[in-house]
């Protein structure tokens, strides 16, 4: 491998979006982007994050403007329901984009 390639390596791993990147999020983003909305109780089952935790990382997924966050009643229990907003489709499409070139740049 070249210095240049080595290079070309590195700028590819340092343009990766780190909010799609840390693994709870991009499991969250990713049964996301698949369906069309989901309530909270059944990304915390698919996932396997705590409430806490993954009430966080939504949380920080909603500030960024990738995720549209719900919250309901359905009789006399409140419900969250979530969404990837077109930001979010996008960011997530272009992570994914960016981690092809990645391997594909490591193999030359």
């Amino acid at each position: 491998m070249t210095k240049e390639s080595e290079k070309a390596d590195l700028t590819s791993l340092a343009e990766i979006d780190r909010l799609v990147h840390e693994p709870a999020r991009l499991a969250v983003m990713s049964l996301l982007y698949v369906v069309e909305s989901v309530d909270f109780t059944f990304l915390m089952n698919q996932t396997g994050l705590t409430w806490g935790n993954l009430s966080a990382h939504i949380s920080k997924l909603e500030d960024a403007g990738y995720l549209d966050v719900k919250k309901t009643f359905k009789g006399k229990r409140p419900n969250t329901t979530l969404k990837l907003t077109p930001q979010g489709r996008q960011a997530f499409r272009d992570y994914a984009k960016r981690m092809k070139q990645v391997f594909q740049d490591f193999n030359g």
